[in-house]
């Protein structure tokens, strides 16, 4: 990601590679004192190269700031400790996941640079997570006040859930987002809040509005090998998008996403999915293997696991037969076609699911930019 990150900087925004190694700073936010003022562990030096050690941000986060003075502080620890499906399959509900405390790393790095305000941004799961028999969004509430910041207060923390397709995103994805001011500042959260909603699009953009117009592919009679790779799926036309590749499915695959495509099992009810499972692999499941998108809906949320397979991101063009590609996680996710993600097809799949929707992000950007210009 920091590789995408710094390509990026450099190759649309015309930064030198210079500028681009010291805005993208590798590091582990547990290590908090070490990314503020530097003076790397040699822990730090092994895990991340000489990057970290360099003369550009040998001193951290300080050292880059100097005398500045921060504004806003935007981000949000990893989510997984939080996520319902993640709870649901782990025997202790997560309580046990060191993860659920990364929060504590963002707090600091807050009390110690003192922005006007923050934002926070997670998975809703986040307001119903208990490790240690402490809700999380009692420890956060509580977290910040001690630091002199205002939220939410924990129960009206609901009201904070937003949705992507609601800002210029096909797709539906609930986030919570936590704004935070300091107590005595400029700033109220009601003004945030109101500039944020106040964005909100009057329609919602579609799976065909982002994906209707790529290259399609249609499924081989039976699969190839190309070099080392495995091919199920062939190019229909001669246009080229980067990073635009069927992945191979199973002749058993391709044959469910047509059974599943031609019947709209999309609309069966749930115990219908889970037999039709059993009947085809002889395999019980307490969870739902195949799904399917719709033209004119906005996709479901794309999230990471699009790395391990695509079983649940049918395409939805019947003649295609196939799962999305990493191009089209990226449309679906409201990057622009023009952007590179760098490393295997796994890991892109990977970054594409862990991040915030560009659009999504641009509109929060832009209502708090509202406030501050006001």
């Amino acid at each position: 990601m920091v590789n995408t990150l710094r390509n990026r900087l450099v190759k649309h925004w015309g930064h030198t590679e210079e500028d681009a190694t010291k805005r993208v700073i590798r590091f582990d936010v547990q290590k908090t004192d070490e990314l503020i003022h530097g003076n790397w562990s040699e822990e730090s030096i092994n895990q991340y190269g000489s990057e970290n050690h360099s003369e550009i941000i040998k001193n951290g986060l300080q050292g880059l700031i100097g005398d500045s003075k921060v504004d806003i502080i935007i981000g949000g620890p990893p989510c997984q400790a939080y996520s319902l499906c993640g709870r649901a399959q782990d025997p202790h509900s997560m309580k046990n996941d060191y993860r659920n405390f990364l929060f504590e790393s963002f707090v600091k790095i807050v009390a110690h640079f003192q922005p006007e305000l923050f934002v926070f941004e997670n998975v809703p799961g986040l307001l119903s997570a208990c490790p240690g028999d402490t809700p999380v969004r009692i420890r956060i509430f509580e977290a910040f006040k001690n630091i002199g910041y205002k939220i939410l207060e924990p129960d009206n923390l609901k009201s904070a859930v937003y949705c992507a397709a609601d800002f210029d995103t096909p797709q539906v994805r609930n986030r919570v987002i936590i704004i935070g001011v300091k107590n005595g500042g400029q700033y109220s959260l009601d003004t945030l809040y109101s500039a944020l909603t106040e964005r909100k699009s009057h329609t919602r953009k579609t799976v065909r509005d982002a994906i209707g117009d790529m290259p399609k592919f249609k499924p081989l009679a039976i699969p190839i090998k190309v070099g080392r790779s495995n091919v199920s799926h062939e190019l229909v036309g001669n246009i080229k998008v980067p990073l635009h590749l069927a992945r191979y499915h199973s002749p058993r695959d391709v044959s469910i996403f047509k059974e599943w495509l031609s019947t709209d099992m999309n609309h069966a009810t749930n115990e219908e999915k889970l037999a039709y499972y059993t009947k085809i692999t002889g395999i019980k499941s307490n969870h739902i293997k195949y799904r399917a998108l719709e033209w004119d809906k906005p996709s479901p949320t794309v999230v990471s696991h699009l790395y391990k397979d695509g079983l649940m991101f049918i395409h939805p063009d019947i003649n295609q037969l196939r799962s999305i590609s990493i191009r089209e996680a990226a449309l679906l996710q409201s990057f622009p076609m023009d952007y590179e993600f760098l490393g295997s097809g796994a890991y892109c799949f990977k970054m594409i699911g862990n991040a915030v929707p560009v659009n999504f992000a641009k509109n929060i950007a832009l209502a708090i930019s509202s406030v501050f210009q006001k």
